[in-house]
């Protein structure tokens, strides 16, 4: 007894662990989406380890260094006077440089506000060098502010602290001039565009790649059927956001543990009120009276993010393209560009596209039904604001059309009938017969050739 005694126990204690491992992800998750997303944390981990190097180079300077200051090069030491008056200076120096790099991210978020896109601000955020700027200029002044404050009226002649001092300022000027070559580059719209383009491919790729779990297009319907005749439970949304990530490892292992089968009612990038059904769920077994809280396997926030969310990432080059071909921007070659990488993406899409609706485990178990964006979907957030802004311009719809047919000749069958018929909606809102002839001519050519693709005879004059 117990033997099965302590058995139960370890079991219990597996479980648990991997109950709030799971959570832990999730939660971690979260919290590191919202923290990429800052300012701070860099900072403030840099600042740490400034109070902890500038305790070092003091206990230093004043254990170390007296007993060994005859072996030191005298260029490498500083007397106090002088250690002062340079404190004093890198101070000065250290927030100049901090205050003008502020300045210079304050002009770039009003710059992507009112010119690119609110939501490619997250890109921006993100990088990973906009952080370790502040957070290197932090590192300095808090060092050398410390050395100053920790600098005491004695006899000491020799002192080392001085040295590490300026090192770390020239380090920190460095830093300064790569912030600034750095700002400039990601103040070019191009370069925002190839930012966003590569992200969202990267993100295509792992959205497509191979699972340990099964992905099923089909599935027996009558199996389905007879699971939905059960009594159904449901969990709600405990807060209000949008779907950022599902853990579909956690999710479907999950239903397999519980012998579940689950049904989502959102889409990663859907807005979720606190108390809608985010997911149904039938027991196979006995009726299963502790629900799940949907923390393990949803992480749900305030904002979209480019975690899961391929349309969104699409519609960050949508927002640039609709944004410079407003009356203020008027700058149809840069919607050009979006346009043209939005059927790069949509190109990589198409040769990675599955749609899957039914998740299984590796038993083959049907264990979750969740709808996915169809191909068409992608279409319409791709070009419908752009052909509604852009209409009246014909170089614009012209690249939608010519990126479409492009897109269509690297896709397969069934794709490629919903590219044409989404061409034909972009066609209905120009007005073709009144184009000036040379208009009505260029656009005339693409179209036919996307015509010929599909056997089918262009009926235009």
């Amino acid at each position: 007894m117990e033997i099965y005694f302590k058995f139960f126990i370890a079991r219990a204690g597996v479980y648990v662990l991997y109950c709030l491992e799971k959570r832990v992800c999730m939660k971690k998750t979260t919290f590191w989406t919202t923290v990429r997303d800052s300012f701070w944390f860099l900072p403030i981990v840099y600042g740490l380890c400034s109070m902890i190097a500038a305790g070092v180079i003091t206990a230093l300077d004043v254990w170390l260094v007296p007993k060994v200051s005859g072996s030191i090069p005298n260029i490498l030491l500083t007397g106090q006077s002088i250690a002062k008056q340079l404190y004093a200076a890198l101070i000065t120096a250290m927030l100049t440089m901090t205050t003008i790099s502020f300045s210079t991210i304050m002009v770039m978020l009003t710059t992507y506000s009112s010119q690119f896109s609110p939501r490619a601000l997250q890109d921006f955020m993100q990088s990973k060098i906009t952080q370790h700027v502040l957070g290197v200029y932090t590192f300095g002044f808090i060092f050398v502010l410390i050395n100053l404050w920790l600098l005491t009226e004695t006899n000491q002649k020799d002192l080392l602290s001085p040295f590490f001092t300026v090192v770390i300022t020239i380090i920190s000027l460095g830093f300064f001039i790569l912030f600034i070559h750095f700002s400039a580059r990601w103040a070019q719209v191009n370069f925002l565009i190839g930012v966003i383009r590569n992200k969202a491919s990267e993100l295509i790729r792992e959205t497509f790649a191979e699972r340990t779990y099964g992905e099923h297009q089909h599935w027996d319907h009558s199996q389905i059927e007879s699971i939905r005749e059960k009594d159904r439970q449901t969990i709600h949304a405990r807060r209000s956001g949008y779907i950022q990530q599902v853990n579909y490892n956690y999710l479907i292992n999950w239903a397999a543990d519980n012998d579940m089968v689950l049904e989502a009612t959102f889409q990663v990038g859907d807005y979720v009120p606190k108390g809608m059904p985010v997911f149904y769920f039938w027991s196979l077994r006995d009726k299963n009276d502790k629900l799940a809280e949907h923390d393990y396997f949803l992480a749900i926030g305030d904002e979209r993010t480019d975690l899961q969310d391929i349309a969104f990432s699409i519609e960050k080059l949508v927002e640039i393209a609709v944004k410079a071909l407003s009356t203020s921007m008027n700058d149809p070659n840069t919607a050009i560009n979006c346009i043209h990488r939005i059927g790069g993406l949509l190109s990589e899409l198409a040769g990675n596209y599955r749609p899957v609706t039914y998740f299984s485990d590796n038993n083959g178990d049907l264990r979750l039904i969740m709808e996915q964006k169809y191909f068409r979907d992608y279409l319409f957030k791709s070009f419908y604001q752009i052909k509604h802004y852009g209409k009246d311009d014909i170089s614009v719809v012209y690249s939608i059309v010519d990126t479409l047919y492009k897109v269509a000749i690297v896709s397969e069958g069934s794709i490629q009938k919903e590219v044409w018929r989404f061409t034909n909606y972009v066609l209905e809102a120009v007005d073709i017969e009144n184009l000036p002839s040379m208009d009505y001519q260029h656009l005339k050519n693409v179209t036919e050739k996307f015509a010929y693709l599909f056997g089918e005879e262009l009926e235009w004059e």
